[in-house]
């Protein structure tokens, strides 16, 4: 269950999600706010999973607001305007909803939120091997044998797959290094995790994989290495 809540200046809107989250059995809306300062207020007392959240508030930004949130919570911004939709992307908002929604459109978004909420709690079965990664607004299934090696650029992970194009996400190597299985990936280097099965070739503390060499950190070699080998 997804515990929500909802902060719009505007009562009719509050009115509208709560009706429209009553018809949906894997969200529960814990309370409603029109005001910031009392919603910051319960979100620094009590964990949520996801806000629904408008822009056009009278004293702070629902942006700015999202920016002060202590933890990572999703969101779903709800605004009547359209100039804020690529600020809402690059703070990764799971969608963005433009007043007046229909109950169908806010469904959609609020299944996106199970998926990604999914995601971050999922654990890994033997028997279906797989992992969902939210790229943008997409969610995409990648089999955990197509996985080739991860690649760190600052903020983002890049996921090296078999004969595939490479998927890009907002994720932290800890955060994805905690959904793989330990026996076949490794990290070796700050910048790079692998799958060990899919070494081609080892030397000189260089990794080749499907043609690209990986650099062994100082740092991770000991491990890697006595794993390696066995």
């Amino acid at each position: 269950m997804i515990k929500a809540i909802a902060l719009d200046d505007e009562p009719p809107a509050l009115q509208v999600i709560t009706k429209f989250c009553s018809k949906i059995d894997f969200i529960n809306l814990e309370k409603t706010f029109s005001k910031t300062e009392e919603a910051l207020d319960f979100i620094n007392e009590q964990t949520v999973d996801l806000i629904f959240l408008d822009i056009n508030m009278p004293s702070v930004s629902g942006i700015d607001f999202y920016k002060k949130i202590p933890y990572k919570a999703m969101v779903i911004f709800t605004t009547a305007y359209s100039e804020h939709a690529i600020e809402a992307f690059n703070l990764h908002a799971i969608d963005y909803l433009l007043k007046p929604f229909t109950f169908d459109r806010f469904f959609e978004a609020a299944e996106k939120a199970n998926e990604y909420f999914g995601f971050i709690n999922q654990s890994i079965n033997p028997k279906e091997k797989h992992l969902l990664i939210r790229s943008g607004y997409s969610l995409i299934k990648i089999n955990i044998d197509d996985i080739l090696f991860i690649e760190s650029l600052d903020d983002y992970l890049k996921i090296h797959i078999n004969q595939q194009k490479p998927v890009v996400a907002r994720l932290t190597m800890k955060a994805l290094s905690e959904k793989l299985p330990a026996d076949i990936f490794m990290r070796v280097h700050r910048s790079y995790i692998v799958a060990l099965p899919r070494i081609e070739k080892l030397r000189n503390k260089v990794i080749t994989i499907s043609g690209t060499e990986i650099p062994v950190g100082n740092s991770y070699e000991a491990a890697f290495m006595a794993q390696f080998h066995q």
